[in-house]
């Protein structure tokens, strides 16, 4: 009976829209009184069990530098390259935006970070360059969400801490389907815009560009080939990105100033004051599953039931897109990894190879209604009603499901550039 009640009690939870520090809260407390027979105290002992890792310090670190970015006019200089770069093609503004976003995701770490930013500069220019409105809105959508796989990626990082996976790894697996996803939205921009006339090439804007954004281009450079060439861990690559930001911003660009950083580090604390409470009780429940079992014994049930890892890997793949519609990435990753990522090596499929597809899938979930992160974002960045925003966002949706069956069912991409 007492089983059957925990169930209930979130059911009943979330039909009373109760966030999800409540819902985990309640169903963590319930757990440690009822099944495993200790007090409350458990929940504090094996939440500050698991929070005691160093690599959690790059989360609020990355969050910080993205930010700082964010705020200064880093967004305009990386459009200004793009725009000058692919000027002459067909469509070349299309594109741009499509490799702005890509570069500025890669910058920040965020994809919403990425839509505000870039879309607020993009919208008005493509519809002044006479891009449809729908276009312009499921693009920059679109393009604002590969900040979740594009290293350095905050999901990916809490996949690895979940599941133990190295995060250096993590962010190697994540290059390869940045690149397609990136790749499959720029075609499809300039094959859907071929008909709208590009600008001539002007070599002294390309330089001048080059010049202005030089600083920016290099602090993906920077970041990523500190962490592979061992000059530092990715946790203190994040410092390292927090310091380079405030020099490039403060100092080099003076787009920022230091009386700024104060509000910046406001808004930090508030999104990091929503994400470690219940990363908190998260880990909690997931250390009493640990011991209770309950991932073996769920891989050894399905195990019984599904013996054709394709067969598993449709049902995954379809579950998660549902989450994704449902649920924050990375409340959906704190929850599911630790269960889903042994089910999945039960299977043969990698710690890397899961990884990458889980935090696709719910990627994708920021552009699917009701709770689309992306969608509700575009709704104040555009002006513009929810549905309209989706029929813009739907054929970039079906181009991003298209990708991910190709990365799920080709772990050979994923593995591009793991050693």
């Amino acid at each position: 009976m007492s089983a059957v009640a925990l169930p209930v009690l979130v059911a009943v939870l979330l039909l009373l829209r109760q966030n999800l520090f409540v819902v985990l809260g309640c169903a963590t407390a319930y757990a440690y009184l009822v099944f495993a027979g200790e007090g409350l105290e458990g929940i504090i002992l094996d939440a500050w069990s698991a929070l005691n890792k160093d690599i959690l310090l790059s989360i609020p670190l990355y969050v910080l530098a993205g930010n700082i970015m964010a705020r200064g006019a880093l967004a305009d200089r990386l459009i200004r390259v793009m725009r000058a770069l692919t000027g002459p093609i067909p469509g070349g503004l299309g594109a741009a935006t499509i490799l702005s976003c890509a570069l500025f995701a890669a910058v920040t770490g965020s994809g919403t970070v990425t839509l505000v930013a870039v879309g607020a500069v993009m919208y008005p220019a493509l519809l002044e360059a006479g891009y449809s409105k729908r276009y312009a809105m499921g693009a920059l959508c679109a393009a604002g969400t590969l900040g979740v796989i594009i290293p350095p990626s905050i999901p990916l990082i809490l996949y690895g801490v979940m599941t133990r996976t190295s995060i250096a790894d993590l962010f190697l697996a994540g290059i390869a389907p940045g690149l397609l996803l990136t790749a499959v939205l720029v075609g499809y921009s300039v094959w859907l815009n071929r008909a709208s006339r590009g600008e001539p090439w002007s070599l002294g804007e390309i330089a001048a560009a080059l010049r202005d954004g030089v600083w920016a281009l290099f602090m993906p450079v920077l970041i990523l080939g500190g962490i592979y060439s061992g000059l530092f861990t990715p946790t203190e690559s994040a410092a390292v990105a927090v310091v380079y930001a405030l020099v490039v911003e403060v100092y080099l660009y003076r787009d920022l100033r230091l009386a700024d950083l104060a509000a910046v580090t406001v808004v930090t604390g508030r999104l990091l004051g929503a994400l470690f409470p219940v990363l908190m009780l998260a880990f909690s429940l997931n250390m009493f599953l640990t011991y209770q079992q309950v991932p073996t014994m769920l891989v050894e049930w399905l195990g019984q039931r599904v013996d054709d890892p394709a067969v598993m890997l449709v049902g995954t793949n379809v579950f998660l897109l549902f989450i994704g519609c449902l649920m924050d990435i990375g409340s959906a990753i704190l929850v599911l990894a630790p269960v889903l990522a042994p089910l999945a090596a039960d299977n043969g499929i990698s710690a890397l190879h899961f990884g990458v597809i889980m935090v696709m899938n719910l990627e994708i979930g920021y552009l699917t209604p009701p709770l689309g992160l992306n969608l509700i974002v575009a709704m104040g960045v555009f002006r513009e009603s929810f549905w309209d925003i989706c029929r813009g966002v739907l054929p970039f949706l079906l181009l991003m499901i298209g990708c991910l069956l190709l990365i799920a069912f080709t772990p050979q991409l994923v593995m591009t550039f793991v050693s």
